[in-house]
């Protein structure tokens, strides 16, 4: 509603129905060359416009040729091991063992809050993250120091498992699994590691079930405790942590390609951004001026 809006009032008020795909164009070029707003932004209003026109007026817009707004290149911030042990030194429980598999095994925040007891292989030391960025599933390693707080925790999930199935209650089950095996909220393996406190409807199925730990918790611990360490340098969300967990690798010697399976990215080059921030990208060439100082 707000990009239509904008969009209308871009126009002098004119009425939608009055005005076409020229109109749609001129007013995502405004966006990009007149307020410099970002690609992601653009595309909302695109979205916002294109169902306007293509499922409300029934105008469908066809093909628009119009200059995308640029995205410029940034490289991440990182932390070095010192500084993540010194973060996860002011963490206990829970939220010690979300931040330390975010960058012991470079999961999103996401990702790791969704991961289920079935997800987790102690033989093979691996972590399998379902349906992540993209839709897609992957392996990742698994610390061996994350053995013990991980059973613990598991432990805990179960037990509650147990009350919720003493009140017809479990975990939220993806709709279509939920018809698929009904029973499945019983199993153990199918529970979340990392639970909310409290039970909701499912927004598909109107079920009452329990959900995983809202990423509002982690990120106000990670607040808290990157006060107490007093690095203002940085700023650090959650992200830092997969791209620590990157970074990490090849500055052990770990090959580009090694870390794009265990990160997920499509383009290598994404994965090239990392040597930039370690300062590899020259090929080890030194200064010139180290050869006369």
């Amino acid at each position: 509603m707000y990009w239509i809006r904008f969009f209308i009032r871009y126009n002098h008020c004119r009425h939608p129905t009055e005005m076409e795909a020229a109109e749609v164009v001129g007013f995502l070029g405004h966006l990009a060359t007149e307020r410099n707003v970002a690609v992601n932004t653009q595309r909302i209003a695109l979205n916002a416009l294109a169902y306007l026109y293509n499922q409300f007026l029934k105008q469908p817009l066809g093909d628009l040729e119009f200059k995308y707004a640029s995205k410029p290149q940034r490289l991440p911030e990182v932390l070095m091991a010192a500084e993540v042990a010194s973060i996860l030194k002011e963490m206990t429980g829970r939220d010690k063992l979300i931040f330390s598999l975010l960058y012991g095994s470079g999961l999103r925040i996401t990702e790791c809050l969704r991961l289920r007891v079935k997800d987790i292989d102690y033989s093979c030391g691996s972590i399998t993250v379902r349906d992540g960025k993209g839709a897609k599933d992957r392996v990742t390693i698994f610390s061996p120091s994350l053995y013990e707080s991980t059973r613990d925790i598991i432990s805990n999930a179960l037990a509650l498992q147990e009350r919720d199935n003493q009140e017809s209650i479990g975990p939220s089950i993806p709709g279509v699994l939920a018809k698929k095996y009904p029973s499945a909220c019983r199993q153990p393996a199918w529970m979340y590691l990392f639970p909310s406190s409290s039970i909701s409807r499912h927004p598909v199925t109107g079920v009452l079930c329990r959900h995983y730990l809202h990423d509002s918790v982690p990120r106000k611990a990670l607040k808290k405790a990157v006060t107490v360490v007093k690095l203002t340098n940085k700023r650090i969300p959650c992200h830092t942590f997969r791209h620590s967990f990157a970074t990490e690798l090849l500055r052990n010697g770990r090959d580009i390609r090694t870390v794009q399976e265990l990160i997920v990215h499509s383009d290598v080059s994404t994965i090239q951004i990392y040597t930039h921030v370690l300062g590899q990208h020259f090929a080890g060439l030194t200064s010139p001026l180290d050869a006369i100082a």
